[in-house]
């Protein structure tokens, strides 16, 4: 071989070997840049840490590396008494990408006003960011984003399942937290989605393993958190979303759709609770002639026949009336944002092909979140950035029961301070605002801490905040929160 050629070669190991490892994810470093965005008129001066930081397991050994991105406001002396707002997506399995370029971050993804895609796809200031009042870190759990486990030996019962996922990120928290010398922070858990299983649940596992106290819990669009419903429950809460959505596509009667949406929905709620439930409850032996009034009155406020829902026993499940509301319009509406429409290989069948609204905000984030970590935060890495569906098998049962509604409970009980901000869409058909509330009422069920808790709603689905209405309204409301939840000098946690 000559010289030249072996130069060559030398130079291609090297290339190769590079390359190679930077498919590997970084166990422990960070990258820091500086900016400044605009909120409420005022400059707003930040910086970013994109960074990986280990999970250890009980031998101290890293076993996974977490991504996550850090905001610290720079004007600010008094760390002490600056907020920090832990932010975490769902799935299980979605990235936190959503919510950082979506939501509260300090840059937003280029979308129109009802937040479908547009191109060149990009980034631009969020002025409506809650970096103003507070810090933010956005953490990416295992296998979502960046972050990745170490060694295919490990088993991924380790992380994927609903107590696993609590304990382990709990254990990272409390590593950040002490490496970013915030204990004294007030400390503030952002959820969406299956996010607010996770939130619910750190919130006691920090208080009782960790001794890290919490101000506030935000729930987006949450799910059921485990509370009980029982059959007749969890198929009339439905009822109200229906109405929401048949409002939306005009399929109500004249006299409901004339009216304002948050002025049908009491009328609504009140059926469902006091009518519907107890109708649904006598199953078959439901006197017939009552049976066909329920129909009746269900079909009036959800846009569907009296037939289909007499069909259904009075019990229509979610996807048949995605795929049913407007099948004869030869279209089907979206699972997680009722707003957005698909169209079906063929009209007929029980449940749409595809969630429209899901592919349209994958279309969205994907190339947005990819262009901002790696050329404006310039963090290099060739690993792909996981959006979603890369936890599976997800464990439910046994030691990870989902029991993450009474774990807040216990949290609230146990620390005063501890207040609940409940936020959802009304054309969210995955967690849909009634069962939101339902939540909010059953967490609680002495009602002793209902002063503690607080539920806004808003005109679009599961990310409520990608409505350009909806990220100011929101936005605002978690600000808010924050702010009046903030305990005053000297002011004592105690009953």
């Amino acid at each position: 071989m000559n010289k030249k050629l072996c130069l060559s070669f030398i130079w291609l190991l090297i290339w190769v070997g590079a390359h190679a490892q930077n498919r590997l994810p970084q166990v422990d470093t960070d990258v820091v840049t500086k900016d400044q965005v605009t909120i409420k008129g005022k400059r707003i001066p930040y910086s970013a840490t994109a960074g990986t930081q280990p999970v250890w397991n009980e031998a101290g050994q890293a076993i996974a590396s977490l991504f996550y991105v850090y905001y610290e406001r720079t004007d600010v002396t008094d760390r002490a008494s600056r907020p920090l707002v832990i932010s975490f997506n769902g799935g299980p399995g979605a990235a936190s990408c959503w919510m950082h370029i979506g939501y509260t971050g300090p840059k937003r993804l280029l979308i129109d006003d009802e937040g479908y895609p547009v191109q060149p796809y990009g980034i631009q200031e969020n002025p409506h960011s809650i970096l103003d009042v507070a810090d933010i870190v956005y953490v990416e759990p295992v296998n979502t984003g960046f972050s990745r486990m170490l060694s295919d030996t490990i088993s991924k019962a380790t992380f994927f399942g609903v107590n696993a996922d609590i304990k382990y990120l709990a254990e990272w928290l409390n590593t950040f937290v002490s490496r970013k010398n915030r204990w004294p922070s007030p400390k503030y858990l952002v959820g969406e989605s299956y996010g607010t299983n996770r939130v619910s649940g750190l919130s006691l596992e920090l208080q009782n393993s960790h001794w890290m106290y919490l101000n506030g819990v935000v729930l987006v669009s949450p799910t059921g958190l485990g509370i009980e419903r029982g059959v007749p429950v969890e198929a009339a809460n439905f009822l109200p979303y229906y109405a929401a959505t048949a409002w939306y596509h005009k399929a109500l009667p004249a006299d409901l759709q004339q009216k304002d949406l948050v002025d049908i929905l009491p009328e609504i709620e009140k059926f469902t609770i006091n009518e519907l439930i107890p109708a649904i409850t006598k199953g078959g032996y439901l006197d017939p002639a009552a049976r066909k009034q329920m129909a009746a009155r269900m079909a009036r406020y959800s846009g569907l026949s009296e037939k289909v829902i007499l069909e259904h026993n009075l019990m229509v499940p979610p996807a048949f009336f995605w795929k049913e509301l407007l099948r004869d319009k030869g279209f089907t509406v979206g699972r997680l944002d009722s707003r957005y429409l698909g169209i079906d290989r063929a009209g007929a069948g029980m449940g749409p092909d595809y969630s429209p609204e899901y592919t349209s905000w994958q279309h969205s984030f994907t190339p947005a979140i990819n262009y901002y970590l790696r050329e404006v935060l310039n963090y290099k890495t060739d690993l792909d950035y996981f959006i979603a569906g890369q936890t599976r098998p997800w464990s439910r049962e046994g030691a990870n029961t989902d029991r993450t509604g009474e774990n807040l409970r216990q949290a609230m009980a146990q620390n005063p301070y501890l207040h609940v901000l409940i936020q959802s869409g009304y054309y969210d058909g995955a967690c849909d605002y009634f069962n939101a509330k339902y939540d909010m009422w059953h967490i609680d069920p002495s009602g002793k801490m209902k002063d503690r808790f607080e539920w806004k709603g808003y005109r679009s689905g599961h990310m409520m905040y990608l409505r350009q209405e909806d990220v100011i309204t929101s936005n605002e409301d978690i600000r808010a929160f924050i702010l009046k939840t903030l305990p005053k000098p000297d002011q004592p946690a105690r009953y």
